[in-house]
């Protein structure tokens, strides 16, 4: 059996940790900052993990992670 591919746009901006959770990036931080209240970008920084309801969609994406 073939090896699968690994989707890249997934791998390039999600990461599996050990303990099996995906690790992204918040959403909501790339523009529109000045409307944005200074706690609210301040909570965006930094990481988050991927939703439950999404992990096993994301799983399929990155086999090998």
């Amino acid at each position: 059996m073939p090896k699968m591919k690994t989707r890249r746009c997934a791998a390039k901006r999600l990461v599996v940790r050990p303990s099996g959770k995906i690790k992204c990036k918040h959403a909501n931080r790339r523009h529109l900052l000045e409307c944005k209240g200074r706690k609210r970008k301040r909570q965006l920084r930094g990481t988050t993990s991927v939703n439950a309801v999404d992990v096993g969609r994301l799983a399929h994406c990155l086999p090998y992670g």
